[in-house]
């Protein structure tokens, strides 16, 4: 038993680093102890450039369509999102990119034009220059297509319409505690930009972050820190570290 516990752990470490390692273990005592009463997740902000081509030849993965929707398309139930989670995002005038092979849902893939509203702690993300960045967030394949084209396809699709608009960078946020996520933006050509940590138990929040405003504590919904995350300095950012983990990954 202490055996398999070990080699778990030192699993965990060779995916994530001793640090986030140690922070996961951490959030997992804390969400088991207090019953999901209180939480910890740590994130890392990156941002992806948008590509002059398609990672795809047009004939691959055509039978999967890709379009832009909006709240009245039939596909919008069957999202694996509740309903009022949905429904905000349309309102707050997040794009949804749809992928269906024939009339089967497969899975989209969401674009936030200005700040992002977070939906698993108390915090707002605004990618910045202005203009030339845009959130995206929540990117989802159904379990039965996720060895397909699908991935690509709303790629794809989603990075055609910002070359149309000018946009040169998406930025997004990903759990430090999801190796897998980490391995696909990084696949994607994802640099990272900054990192937060945050704290939470019932109303309070407590924000720790390597940008400004740097720490931050929230005694209700009223109060919610706003992280500026300029896409641009993604450029002169060392990316030795962030690198390193996806070479002890596979990836």
């Amino acid at each position: 038993m202490a055996l398999a516990a070990l080699a778990g752990w030192r699993r965990t470490v060779d995916e994530l680093g001793w640090r986030d390692a140690t922070l996961y273990a951490l959030a997992r005592a804390i969400e088991r102890v207090t019953r999901g009463r209180a939480g910890l997740r740590k994130y890392y902000f990156v941002a992806q450039p948008v590509p002059e081509r398609p990672m795809l030849a047009a004939h691959r993965g055509a039978s999967i369509a890709v379009r832009r929707i909006d709240e009245r398309h039939p596909a919008v139930p069957l999202f694996p999102r509740p309903s009022p989670v949905i429904e905000r995002r349309f309102r707050d005038g997040a794009l949804c990119f749809l992928a269906e092979k024939g009339d089967e849902f497969v899975g989209f893939l969401w674009l936030q034009p200005v700040s992002y509203l977070e939906d698993e702690v108390r915090s707002r993300f605004t990618p910045t220059p202005a203009g030339r960045s845009i959130w995206d967030f929540d990117v989802h394949v159904e379990p039965a297509h996720r060895a397909s084209l699908a991935f690509a396809r709303l790629w794809d699709h989603a990075n055609e319409f910002l070359r149309s608009e000018g946009i040169a960078w998406s930025v997004s946020r990903i759990s430090a505690f999801n190796p897998a996520s980490l391995n696909a933006h990084a696949r994607l050509g994802a640099r990272p930009l900054a990192s937060a940590c945050y704290l939470h138990a019932r109303r309070w929040q407590l924000m720790l972050a390597d940008i400004a405003p740097h720490v931050h504590f929230s005694a209700g919904p009223a109060s919610i820190p706003e992280l500026r995350l300029d896409a641009s300095r993604a450029r002169a950012l060392r990316y030795r570290r962030f690198a390193a983990r996806q070479r002890v990954s596979g990836a």
